[in-house]
Order: C-alpha cells, then sequence, then structure tokens
C-alpha cells in the first residue's frame, strides 16, 4: 500500500447565484438558486514514502482545495484517499499525527505568545516525548536558525522567521508526511534558499515524504524529484521534473534596457535563428530564446553588437506558462 492513495477524487462547491442589489436578495431569499462550480475532477495519484512531490497549476487550478481534502479539512464530494492507511475526513484526529501542515498564508502559532510557548503547547497536543521534542527543538532550531527569535511571539515576526517557525511547529511530533502550500509566497531570496535546503535534508535525512504547491519553478525543482500538474480541476501532467523542463519549460526570456531603439533593419534574428524580440517599452526589449540552442551570454553578447546595453535580466518561465503549454499540448 501507497504512503497517500488518491482515487477519483472530486470536491463540487454550491455557489449561490444572486443578484446585485436589495431585489436581488430578496429574490434569492424567497426563491434561491444554485450552480455547481467543480473545483478538482476525478484526481488519482499515488505518492510513496519518502518521495518528494510538487502539486502545481494556476491559481484556481484545485491546488489548496486538494490540500485540504488530504488534510481532513475539506470533506470529497466522491472518491477516496487513504493516508497511511487512515481516510482524514473521517479520522482527523488520528490523520493530524500522521501529517505536518504549512500554509504560506496562515500560521498555526499562537499569534501574541512566545515562540517556544507555542512549541511547547503542539508538544502537549500532540503528546510529544520529552527527548523527541529537545531533540527535535536543537535538530530544526539549528538548521532554521529559530533560536534567536524563540522568546518573541508571532506577531513581531518578520515573514521569514513566521515561515521558518512554522515549518519547526509542522515537523515537532515526526509527521511521516509534510504538506506545504505556497511556503516561500512573499520570502527574500537568502530565506527561501533556505527552507528550501532545510526541506531536502528533512526528506533525505528523515525520509519524510513531502508535498509541495509553489508558483515557484525554481523551488520546486530544487526540493521535488516528480511533479503532478492540475489545471482546472484535472490531472494533466505526472512525471519528472527535469522531463517537465525540458518538455515545456526550454524557453528563457532575457529583459533588457538600452541606450537607443533597435533598429527595424537589424540582423539579430537572422544570426540567431528561432529567437523572438518584443519591444515592451521605450527602449526595453524582452527577447525569448530556447536554452538548449543558446545561452543567455550568447544573445547579450550579440545584441551588444548593436546596442548599448544599460541593464538586464534573465526571468525563468512561470508556472502558469508551463501549464498553458501542457494543456495546449493536448494532454
Amino acid at each position: 500500500m501507497s504512503l497517500i492513495e488518491v482515487n477519483s477524487l472530486c470536491k463540487n462547491y454550491r455557489i449561490a447565484d444572486k443578484k446585485p442589489g436589495l431585489s436581488g436578495m430578496l429574490k434569492h431569499f424567497v426563491a434561491p438558486q444554485y450552480h455547481i462550480k467543480e473545483a478538482v475532477k476525478d484526481i488519482n495519484f499515488t505518492i510513496e514514502k519518502g518521495e518528494s512531490v510538487a502539486y502545481i497549476g494556476a491559481n484556481g487550478a484545485g491546488k489548496s482545495t486538494t490540500i485540504k481534502m488530504l488534510t481532513g479539512i475539506l470533506k470529497p464530494t466522491s472518491g477516496n484517499i487513504c493516508i497511511n492507511g487512515l481516510e482524514p475526513y473521517k479520522n482527523r484526529i488520528k490523520s493530524t499525527k500522521n501529517i505536518g501542515v504549512v500554509f504560506g498564508q496562515r500560521t498555526q502559532l499562537w499569534w501574541d505568545i512566545p515562540i517556544r510557548e507555542s512549541f511547547a503547547m503542539l508538544k502537549e497536543i500532540y503528546e510529544i516525548p520529552d527527548f523527541v521534542y529537545a531533540d527535535n527543538i536543537k535538530y530544526f532550531g539549528e538548521i532554521l536558525g529559530v533560536a534567536e527569535f524563540m522568546g518573541y511571539p508571532a506577531r513581531k515576526l518578520s515573514l521569514g522567521q513566521r515561515m521558518r517557525a512554522d515549518i519547526v511547529a509542522s515537523l515537532l511530533h515526526n509527521p511521516p508526511i509534510l504538506y506545504l502550500d505556497e511556503p516561500t509566497i512573499g520570502l527574500d531570496v537568502v530565506v527561501k534558499e533556505r527552507v528550501c535546503e532545510f526541506l531536502k535534508k528533512v526528506n533525505k535525512e528523515r525520509g519524510t515524504t513531502i508535498l509541495l504547491t509553489s508558483h515557484d519553478l525554481d523551488d520546486i525543482e530544487k526540493v521535488c524529484s516528480r511533479i503532478i500538474v492540475i489545471d482546472q480541476g484535472k490531472k494533466i501532467f505526472d512525471g519528472d521534473v527535469s522531463l517537465l523542463k525540458r518538455t515545456y519549460a526550454y524557453n528563457r526570456c532575457i529583459v533588457v534596457k538600452t541606450v537607443q531603439n533597435l533598429p527595424k533593419e537589424n540582423k539579430i534574428c537572422s544570426e540567431l535563428p528561432n529567437i523572438t524580440i518584443e519591444k515592451k517599452d521605450s527602449s526595453v526589449y524582452e527577447i525569448s530564446f530556447n536554452q538548449d540552442e543558446y545561452s543567455a551570454y550568447d544573445i547579450i553578447q550579440k545584441l551588444s553588437g548593436y546596442l548599448q546595453i544599460i541593464d538586464f535580466s534573465l526571468q525563468e518561465p512561470s508556472v502558469e506558462q508551463v501549464v498553458k503549454k501542457i494543456y495546449n499540448g493536448g494532454i
């Protein structure tokens, strides 16, 4: 039996159809009308112990809804979920001992008490033995650096500090599974790097199974070896991260700011076939290219022969762009 089994999972919401104004409110009160929104549609997947899996899609694709059903917060409309032998919604208390959860936009820490007291309360809630608790506080604290702000309440922490504390809180009871919903959203580059390295370490050293949702392909590539993509509630890709990048995220984009405009008659596109140049603003150009054909250095070197470059930045493809390519490909 797999650690996580999801079979024919569906979740529908009944949405009220209300017309604006007082008259609309009264009509709905007398004769309410609704329509059904299918948030998750017939999703199937299994995850084995020790896997690190990214679960991605555009906004509104059904990622968070799936995570909430996996944790037991939401009841599926139909289908089955089995987490370590338990059905989450029917076994909420037992199931919580198998999972750790981090929601990037919410915290499980008590807002007005010191972090160390939040941890101590979680110790009692999960009935964590003293030696396990002490070892975990030391292990996670040293790697994520939470010792420096253990005496501060959650409301006084920066976003990066709170996220690190939330990750520690989710792992204190040694859950075999860790769900992370946008854990690096809003974090600076240094903190994101630290969080990703920590997640890799926990997955490798402790065998913690990770299911991660994120809009950052760079984070996904650092932490996960497998990726599941959903769009409009349906699964459209399930495979290796490197395969996804080679197949659908091969294009890169350089945004270049120049002193003067690029002449209409230029030889760049003929000298570098298969690149596209789009003017975005006055003396600002967006150049798309296949990373298997050219490097960013090739593009900049060739462009500098025609223009004086003030600044440039390299942009990775977004998750939304990757999903669109997969969907348009008919998978």
